[in-house]
């Protein structure tokens, strides 16, 4: 008799560390397809900026002819920022720093562009030219905005699968943290204005 008891503890004592452990891996595997799905969306938000690059290049092109150096840095620019391509999987610091200073040298040639879009106010009055523009702000926008949620969802994951007991079963199931993105180097400095 004492021998089914124990037989019988030990199978429920099983049991309960089976459906625990099962609960855990599926609750890392969710947390990081929420972070795989957010990657998308910021990788989505790019994409609609560096779709509209051609089409802004186009319409600055046939005002500024005498600008080509700069409509040639923003083609560069854009083409260097779609080759950088990142994995879900491999969502780490080096490599989102690698593709965050692509992306932060395609924003430095469209800033370029627009300064010198300034010299030229036919061009600044192009219907054109001011709704490409609209757009490219409200990419902006919606990149700002996934960023946001991807770091929100990045830190869910990574505080989920760092806590105990989580963390012993995320080494053995080989989930890893998961990289932020951060603000650029100097953000933290107010830009100096000067009338």
């Amino acid at each position: 008799m004492k021998k089914w008891i124990v037989i019988g503890i030990l199978a429920l004592i099983a049991l309960i560390s089976y459906f625990s452990i099962t609960g855990m891996y599926n609750g890392m595997v969710t947390k990081q397809e929420a972070v795989t799905t957010q990657w998308a969306q910021v990788e989505t938000a790019y994409q609609r900026r560096a779709d509209l690059i051609p089409n802004l290049v186009a319409t600055v092109k046939g005002y500024a002819e005498f600008e080509k150096s700069t409509l040639t840095d923003v083609v560069n620019a854009r083409a260097k920022a779609t080759s950088v391509n990142i994995s879900p999987e491999k969502l780490d610091e080096a490599s989102l720093q690698k593709f965050q200073q692509a992306q932060n040298g395609l924003s430095s040639a469209i800033g370029r562009l627009m300064v010198v879009v300034e010299k030229y106010p036919e061009l600044k009055a192009n219907q054109n030219f001011l709704e490409l523009q609209a757009q490219l702000e409200g990419t902006e926008n919606r990149i700002s905005t996934e960023r946001r949620k991807f770091n929100e969802t990045a830190q869910d994951y990574n505080v989920y699968i760092r806590k105990f007991p989580k963390s012993i079963f995320a080494g053995w199931f080989g989930f890893t943290t998961k990289a932020y993105f951060k603000a650029d180097a100097g953000a933290e400095k107010a830009p100096k204005v000067v009338f």
